[in-house]
């Protein structure tokens, strides 16, 4: 299923979706993000959301009260509940959007968002090959892997195209919430990419300096 058969599900994106504010956790386009639901506002979020198209807003929390401008969507794949109550759920990055405007919260609590999506109508698209010098990357997956004390199936990152690697990369490394903020906002997956590898390669540079492994 490509992204705009995904997209074509949902008739047209909604007005307005519910979010939920995570710092440090990303979600992009293609992405797949799984959670852990267990406070009653987010099991409400939940429940409303399959009732009404599957679709969550993931943003990260500025600070206590205001949220980042941009967020992502994504639709609900994998549900399932556990015997304690909780959702594991997983949603499929979709679009994201920019935060017009926030609504009244949803019942039970959770926030909502009037979301616009004008910027971002090529989150839909599938991604064209971004031509990633592997060599370099993979290199830098060692040092910083080493560094994060992370382990990492290599022949999984060998086999997934250049789109799905730096999303899947950017989403599961322990980068800070304004780095995952700025790979978030990249005006397109090359510029993703070329930021990432910066990233990897500032972290890196830095740890060189500290002289350790960070725990």
């Amino acid at each position: 299923m490509t992204m705009r058969d995904l997209a074509s599900t949902e008739a047209a994106l909604p007005d307005e979706i519910p979010v939920f504010p995570l710092t440090g956790v990303l979600l992009l386009p293609r992405g797949k993000l799984p959670l852990n639901i267990f406070e009653p506002r987010y099991i409400a979020m939940v429940d409303a959301a399959l009732k009404d198209g599957r679709m969550i807003g993931m943003i990260q929390p500025r600070n206590e009260t205001d949220l980042f401008d941009v967020g992502c969507a994504g639709k609900i794949t994998d549900f399932s509940e556990t015997e304690d109550g909780r959702y594991l759920i997983t949603l499929r990055g979709v679009s994201r959007f920019h935060v017009a405007r926030e609504c009244a919260m949803g019942f039970g609590g959770y926030r909502r968002v009037r979301a616009d999506w004008t910027a971002f109508a090529k989150d839909r698209d599938d991604a064209a090959a971004l031509n990633i010098d592997r060599g370099k990357l993979c290199a830098l997956l060692r040092s910083y892997f080493e560094r994060e004390g992370m382990k990492c199936d290599w022949a999984t990152i060998e086999n997934a195209s250049d789109d799905i690697l730096i999303t899947c990369l950017s989403m599961i490394c322990p980068l800070d919430s304004g780095e995952k903020q700025a790979l978030l906002e990249a005006p397109c997956c090359k510029t993703r990419a070329d930021l990432f590898m910066s990233l990897l390669e500032m972290a890196i540079r830095d740890c060189s300096r500290s002289g350790g492994i960070r725990h």
